[in-house]
This record gives C-alpha cells, sequence and structure tokens, in this order.
C-alpha cells in the first residue's frame, strides 16, 4: 500500500470540478495548505467568493474523495475565499474595490433598490467585503431602507468622507448629506459631479464587491458611472409583465452598446408570484416568466425570481431589510440565492472575459 502523501491527495482531489470553471480545483490552484498528520488530511479549499452557491457541494465532494484512499482516518476541507478581480492595482479611483456592480432597471416601480440593498446585505452575511452606493441622486431611498436617516458621514483630516455602515455593509447616498424634505433640484452636470464624489472623495477601503443602486432608465448617471470606472458588469431588475420588459431591453442595449460594452451578469424578475399563506395556492400576478424568457432571449442568465411578500415591503420602510430581519424566512432566502447567483456570475465572468475598459465618450 503507498505511503500517504501530498500526491495522492492531490490526485484524488482532481476528481472535484467546479461547475461553474469547468476545471478541477487543483488545476484551478484552489487547494492549499495541505496538512497530513498520520492518517488526519486537513487542507483549504480557496473559492472565488464566499457566497459559492456550491460551497457545500465541494466540501462533501472533497471530503468524500480523499477519504476513500487507504490509510485516511478523517478529513477536514476548510472553505474559505479570495474574491476574484481584473481590476488595475494601480488605478486611481476605488482602488481596494475589487468588483463593481451596477443594479439597473428599465423603468421605475420594479423594487430595484430593494433588491440592491437586500444583495448587498446577503453577501456581507456570507462573509463578503460589501459597500453600496445609491446613484439614484434625484430618488435617494438608501437611507430609509437602512434606518439611517438623520445620520451624516464623518470627514477625514484628508478630506474624505467615512461611509455610514449598517448590517455589516459601508453605504454612501446623497440622502446622508442633504435635508430628506428637501428635494434635489439639480441639472444632470450637477448630480453626475454627487456621483463621482462618492466614488473619488470616500475612504471605501478594501471591498469585494461595490454595487451601485442605479435610477431608472438611461441617462446622465448611467453614462457618469460607465466613463468612471470599468465596471465588472450590471445586474438587471424586472418584473414579468411585457411593459416592464419593453423597458429593460433599453437598459440592457445601453450597457450592450459598443461604446460601453458591460458584461450583463444576468437578469432579476422581481416580484414574481404572490404566495397565499391561508392556502398555499401560487398566484401570478404580474404574468408568468416573462423575465427567464427575456433572459434566454438575450443569452444572459436568469438568476432567478423574488416572489411577492409583504415582509420584503414591511421591511425596507422599517430600515431593516429581510435577509437580516427575518433571515429563515422564504424570501430571505431567496434573495440570498439570487445573491450567491450574483457572486457566481462575477467569478465566471472574471474568469472568462477581458477587463472592462472605462469608457470615453467623444463629443463633436
Amino acid at each position: 500500500m503507498p505511503t500517504l502523501n501530498e500526491a495522492l491527495v492531490l490526485d484524488a482531489l482532481r476528481q472535484v470540478e467546479d461547475p461553474d470553471l469547468r476545471r478541477d480545483i487543483v488545476a484551478l490552484g484552489f487547494v492549499q495548505n495541505m496538512r497530513i498528520d498520520g492518517g488526519r488530511v486537513s487542507f483549504d479549499v480557496v473559492l472565488t467568493t464566499p457566497a459559492c452557491p456550491v460551497k457545500d457541494q465541494l466540501k462533501a465532494a472533497c471530503e468524500l474523495y480523499v477519504g476513500k484512499l487507504p490509510g485516511v482516518t478523517a478529513v477536514e476541507a476548510r472553505m474559505t475565499s479570495n474574491v476574484t478581480t481584473l481590476k488595475d492595482k494601480g488605478a486611481a479611483l476605488l482602488p481596494g474595490v475589487r468588483n463593481t456592480i451596477a443594479v439597473a432597471s428599465g423603468k421605475g416601480g420594479v423594487g430595484k433598490s430593494t433588491v440592491a440593498v437586500n444583495l448587498a446585505v446577503a453577501l456581507a452575511r456570507l462573509g463578503a467585503r460589501v459597500g453600496l452606493i445609491d446613484a439614484d441622486i434625484y430618488g435617494p431611498s438608501i437611507p430609509t431602507m437602512l434606518g439611517l436617516h438623520g445620520v451624516q458621514p464623518r470627514i477625514t483630516a484628508a478630506k474624505k468622507m467615512i461611509p455610514l455602515e449598517a448590517f455589516g455593509i459601508k453605504l454612501m447616498s446623497i440622502g446622508f448629506l442633504i435635508d430628506p424634505k428637501q428635494a434635489v433640484v439639480w441639472r444632470g452636470p450637477m448630480a453626475s459631479s454627487a456621483l463621482k464624489q462618492f466614488m473619488s472623495d470616500v475612504e471605501w477601503g478594501e471591498l469585494d464587491y461595490l454595487l451601485y443602486d442605479l435610477p431608472p432608465g438611461t441617462g446622465d448617471i448611467h453614462l457618469t458611472l460607465v466613463q468612471s470606472v470599468p465596471l465588472t458588469g450590471a445586474v438587471i431588475v424586472t418584473t414579468p409583465q411585457d411593459v416592464a420588459l419593453a423597458d429593460v431591453r433599453k437598459s440592457v442595449g445601453m450597457f450592450r452598446n459598443p461604446n460601453i460594452n458591460v458584461p450583463v451578469l444576468g437578469v432579476i424578475e422581481n416580484m414574481s408570484y404572490f404566495i397565499a399563506p391561508d392556502t398555499g395556492t401560487r398566484y401570478d400576478i404580474f404574468g408568468c416568466g416573462g423575465g427567464s424568457r427575456y433572459a434566454d432571449e438575450i443569452g444572459v442568465p436568469f438568476l432567478g425570481e423574488n416572489p411577492i411578500d409583504s415582509r420584503i415591503a414591511r421591511g425596507g420602510d422599517a430600515g431593516r431589510p429581510i435577509v437580516a430581519d427575518e433571515p429563515d424566512s422564504v424570501a430571505a432566502h431567496v434573495l440570498t440565492k439570487l445573491a450567491e447567483a450574483m457572486a457566481q456570475q462575477v467569478s465566471i465572468r472574471n474568469a472568462g472575459l477581458a477587463p472592462t475598459k472605462r469608457v470615453e465618450i467623444l463629443y463633436s
């Protein structure tokens, strides 16, 4: 019988394949810090995101295959992560941010901000370092949804703002800087300048994911964002009905414009259905399957459906996102799965596509 050694363990682990990257975890460099003590084997499996949706399956497979080796009495696969990035380490803007993700919608009223907040909080609960910029300058909702009314960011000696924090995520919104009763009556260049300041004049530190809750439609804010940073990708939020999907096409068209060329990470269908609490009957109030069909039509991943649940809305009004306030609820589990699916697509995008370039739009 061959002596148990690192080479044998690695050979066993080559049978474990990452289903997204379609290579074995040894070839991907995921296996690190192996230790063999008699019949006891331990090692780290360094995944590309702490929000990996197949983490438990990979751990079980690792321990199964290594456990079959002759002489092995115990196996410990420690699951950890190092979030991937294509960001230039020397970038002047947001140097510590690994991935920047736009959360967009073609029209208002589809629950985009609610989804963005819960995605961010879910990623943080899964172990990621997360920031959220409320880029909807004219209609900031993040202070309400995260219970931070009347709170202002501190200013450092270097005249940088310290982002506020709630539920494990770092936050910035124009709503922290103005009277909540005051309307933001600004021309486009002023709103764009505010967004730029949220990136250049805020001490974001080290983040795995920075999400931008964009205003509905396409316009100055969207152009300012793609001109300021090379986005990792965009997530599109819609509802099932055709009127919402018609506007989604415009949003996707903007990101896919050859002059912009931001990868679309996927489509989330919000307010997809309602489950009656007394009977368990499903009602497709706004239609059925529109988001999935559209994702197939344009060739992007469908990240999933989020149901109608009054607790999601109440949590937003009360400043208590449901993924943090009721983590064991069905809605919280669904939103967490959506966050995992988004993080999964970021890892796939970083492994298979070239870095996004910051957009330079020339005006004649």
